[in-house]
């Protein structure tokens, strides 16, 4: 029997992930399979790092076998870089894994399904790239307007050693994250890889 593993990932915690949810339970219903019979994995994590949990259980469910289709809203939740997408991509096509992308509708598997994720992984990697001249940009005409200050004093910054300490004793990202100051994974890892 097929076991199908849904994926979905939003980059903060401001974000919420019923879209992604919604537009993926209308497509398994309508492929005849049971939502509650998946398996859903999911982050809360940016597009840019590939060590996250759901990633990682997702990974290790398609290479014992127990994970056949994967699922997802949109390729780039997967990956923002078009290296890792594709090298993800491939690992699972190679392991007879069928890749699903609800919104782009399309079906992934074989030499065409690799050619084709590499294409959206590249247009993934350009929108993230032209995201983030506009932020700079952005960032440049606030202060150029005396709008933008930058972090407000006496913002509470976290203490990379005190997280790096608690990863020590065992404690899990989540668990880490709830530490004064890390405000999110993304401050979390840059923390634990000084």
């Amino acid at each position: 029997m097929m076991t199908i593993g849904v994926y979905m990932r939003v980059s903060s915690r401001d974000q919420k992930q019923d879209s992604q949810r919604r537009e993926i339970t209308r497509w398994l219903k309508s492929h005849d399979h049971d939502p509650k019979a998946a398996t859903w994995f999911d982050d809360v994590e940016t597009g840019k790092r590939m060590d996250r949990d759901g990633l990682a259980e997702l990974n290790k469910a398609i290479f014992a076998g127990d994970v056949k289709t994967v699922v997802v809203w949109k390729l780039d939740r997967l990956a923002r870089s078009q290296r890792e997408g594709i090298n993800t991509l491939y690992e699972w096509c190679d392991a007879g894994v069928r890749i699903v992308s609800v919104t782009q509708q399309i079906d992934l598997s074989g030499t065409v399904g690799k050619v084709v994720a590499g294409v959206l992984f590249g247009l993934a990697e350009i929108e993230l790239t032209h995201i983030r001249e506009r932020q700079v940009a952005g960032i440049a005409e606030a202060k150029a307007k005396g709008i933008y200050k930058g972090r407000k004093k006496g913002t509470l910054k976290a203490d990379p050693a005190r997280a790096r300490e608690l990863k020590a004793k065992g404690m899990k990202p989540a668990e880490i994250m709830k530490a004064p100051g890390i405000d999110s994974r993304t401050t979390l890892h840059r923390y634990l890889n000084v």
